[in-house]
């Protein structure tokens, strides 16, 4: 099976990185047949600015952007999809965002052309969400920082779309031993990507 590991951050010596790459080699264990793909956002200079041309396509107007395409080209290549991701004024980065803006299309994430009535169409995709942050546990669940990001990004965008969340998790703090702490987690998270299921949510704030 086939995963597409999404990184939104620009310092590739950076602990977002390294969890990607822990989350990859998880998933490419030896005697495993899994492949992976690490799609990075910032070193390949995606556009997040949603304009006129993504407005046309979102009205079924215009065809999709061929940079969008080919995004969604290798989602669709995909058995899983994990987003990793530093955590900016308690959500995903801008970058992170736009990508989503632009490429979970009407049409391709979903499809609202019936009569008001919205059609989930990324149900095949099982998504694990990877936030990397710099305050505590205490911090994100006494502000409620914690569910507001499930409720804007597991709920909001990918239950909007039918992509089953099934690891939605926070690695949080940057001491020695934190950091240590958050790359065997990358690891285990690939190691059991395509072992989990849609009915097995496992979450870590």
């Amino acid at each position: 099976m086939h995963a597409l590991i999404v990184v939104a951050h620009p310092d590739q010596g950076s602990l977002t990185h390294s969890v990607a790459r822990h989350l990859a080699g998880g998933i490419a264990q030896p005697g495993e047949a899994h492949s992976f793909e690490i799609a990075d956002l910032s070193a390949e200079g995606f556009d997040p600015g949603f304009k006129l041309a993504d407005l046309a396509a979102h009205r079924r107007g215009a065809p999709i952007p061929s940079d969008v395409a080919a995004e969604q080209a290798r989602i669709d290549r995909a058995d899983a999809l994990a987003l990793v991701y530093p955590v900016y004024w308690w959500s995903m980065p801008g970058l992170l965002k736009g990508w989503i803006d632009r490429v979970f299309s009407n049409g391709w994430a979903y499809d609202d052309s019936q009569g008001g009535k919205i059609v989930k169409k990324l149900g095949h995709l099982n998504v694990h969400l990877v936030g990397i942050g710099g305050a505590d546990a205490r911090t994100y669940a006494r502000r409620g920082y914690d569910a507001a990001m499930k409720t804007q990004i597991d709920h909001g965008i990918f239950d909007y779309c039918g992509a089953p969340v099934v690891a939605s998790e926070l690695l949080l703090g940057s001491e020695a031993a934190e950091v240590s702490v958050h790359l065997e987690t990358a690891r285990s998270i690939g190691r059991d990507l395509f072992r989990a299921s849609s009915s097995q949510v496992t979450e870590i704030a």
